[in-house]
């Protein structure tokens, strides 16, 4: 056991002993690219999605210097073909590059990292003879030819040198250099059987060609069939919330709503797992390290970055291309390019079949306010914290400040959304009542049995508020509105608050460009 090499499964056990849920399926999609040209891989995602507790399941796996068997055999690897004729049947050579990055600050890091990899090696295999001229990759296939073992070569955050040093740098062609030399050449073949590499950022782009394109990538943009490891599912929250006795209602406001490849309902699991501890849902992405990136990309504010910002927090979705970036966090060219670093970073989720950013759940949310907040965005502030008084008119049935407060929203938007017709109101509502979503779900165009309910606002679970119907109409009144949402049958979601229901009329009014609003409460007892 060393340093960098075959360092047994003590990281995997750990986890085995606290709550672990199961994410050995990982472990059979990577075997079944082992000696194929599909055995470079790199799985990319955001901070606290389990990247890490993946690099030690696999290396715990494979390493032939530990027997790892118990630490499997009641996970879902161990009923798959592929279990017994990989298991702990590899030299392992596992690299957290934070352990360097973290140490060495100098442009002298790559030769830091080969120097250390290649003691160890040998240190390893003291009965092969190298020569005093090898460096580590050939030393790796000496080895693998004398003892007929290939190497499973895995590292843990690959891309913090990347994140570390600036593009130009002589660290970073060092560090892209040496892993064209690691596994990129032929001699690649001889030595591994495998390789994983894990960490936020897809492997740089250089024009429109990866540095590294004989390695498949998985990313929060394209996972393909990695996608249900990404995070935690519906099904896995579930079982984790019946056996805590936690509220799943909660746990989805708060961590929810990722989209990953055709996983319709992905959870941040780090943050599910501090909420099941504290038994508190709140943000735990405060410590995350990428908040003032995060401030610092939205601050550029190239055109429309704002206003597309503005509309994600009211629950909206906007385009977004993410082939443009370069998978370099230092290089930002365009709205684009901001989009889908906030993505990686996992302050976005992803619609690949729409190809449409938005704003996953209140966690995130909450941190992209702060982040508004701390760029002086003045205006955007202030139209959220109206947020809420236009919630609180709204129950209290004050159509006078709810006309008022959409009047205020409509001169706040007037510069993303052009107000010709119902849909351009619905979209400055759902942002004006930003704040409402802290307690309930917004529905867009909810269907009835006669058409669609403009916006409809219903409880989340333990809230006692009434369900909120909005009916939006240009250039008629708010009365009509009100008996438009009459003649219409209720969705099934809105009949179960006939007891505790507001009808909400709002007409804009073209030539005055004045809002006027109509409230009727609705109690069947």
């Amino acid at each position: 056991m060393g340093l960098y090499i075959n360092k047994g499964n003590a990281g995997f056990s750990t986890a085995r002993n606290s709550e672990y849920v199961d994410k050995s399926g990982l472990i059979a999609v990577v075997n079944s690219t082992l000696d194929t040209e599909r055995k470079f891989s790199c799985v990319t995602r955001c901070r606290r999605f389990g990247k890490s507790m993946a690099a030690k399941m696999l290396s715990a796996y494979y390493d032939h210097s530990c027997d790892s068997r118990s630490l499997f055999a009641d996970l879902q690897i161990a009923q798959d073909p592929s279990f017994e004729r990989h298991l702990n049947k590899y030299p392992i050579i596992y690299l957290d590059l934070t352990d360097f990055v973290t140490r060495y600050k100098d442009e002298s890091i790559v030769t830091h990292i080969e120097a250390a990899l290649k003691a160890d090696v040998l240190e390893a295999y003291p009965q092969v003879a190298v020569r005093d001229t090898d460096d580590l990759m050939n030393c790796l296939v000496r080895i693998a030819i004398a003892t007929g073992e290939k190497f499973i070569f895995i590292i843990d955050e690959w891309d913090a040198i990347c994140r570390e040093f600036k593009p130009g740098t002589s660290a970073m062609d060092d560090y892209v250099n040496w892993l064209r030399r690691m596994f990129k050449g032929v001699s690649a073949n001889d030595a591994f059987a495998g390789v994983y590499m894990t960490g936020i950022l897809p492997i740089k782009k250089y024009k429109t060609e990866s540095a590294l394109n004989n390695f498949v990538e998985y990313s929060m943009v394209d996972p393909f069939n990695m996608a249900k490891f990404f995070g935690f599912t519906d099904e896995e929250v579930r079982a984790l919330t019946k056996k805590h006795n936690m509220d799943e209602d909660e746990l989805v406001k708060w961590y929810d709503g990722y989209q990953i490849g055709d996983e319709p309902s992905m959870f941040n699991p780090n943050s599910v797992m501090m909420a099941l501890r504290s038994r508190r849902c709140r943000s735990y992405w405060t410590c995350t390290g990428a908040y003032d990136a995060v401030t610092n990309y939205i601050q550029m504010n190239y055109e429309g970055l704002k206003d597309d910002i503005i509309k994600m927090l009211g629950g909206g979705r906007c385009k977004v291309d993410p082939t443009t970036f370069l998978n370099d966090m230092s290089i930002i060219r365009s709205k684009d390019d901001v989009f889908t670093v906030l993505i990686h970073l996992g302050y976005l989720a992803y619609n690949w079949r729409k190809d449409e950013c938005y704003i996953p759940n209140r966690e995130v949310a909450g941190e992209m306010v702060n982040a508004v907040k701390s760029n002086n965005w003045t205006q955007v502030v202030d139209a959220l914290q109206r947020s809420e008084d236009l919630l609180q008119a709204t129950l209290d049935g004050d159509e006078e400040a709810v006309a008022q407060g959409v009047d205020a929203a409509h001169d706040e938007h007037t510069s993303i959304l052009s107000y010709n017709n119902e849909n351009s109101l619905a979209c400055v509502l759902s942002i004006a009542y930003y704040y409402a979503r802290n307690d309930y779900v917004m529905h867009r165009e909810l269907p009835t049995g006669k058409g669609f309910a403009d916006i409809v606002l219903i409880p989340r679970k333990n809230i006692d508020s009434p369900a909120i119907v909005l009916e939006l109409k240009c250039n008629k009144d708010a009365d009509s509105a009100i008996d438009q949402i009459k003649r219409k049958n209720y969705p099934a979601k809105v009949k179960e608050y006939a007891d505790n229901l507001m009808l909400v009329g709002i007409n804009y009014d073209r030539q005055t460009k004045q809002h006027t609003c109509h409230i009727e409460r609705i109690n069947e007892k």
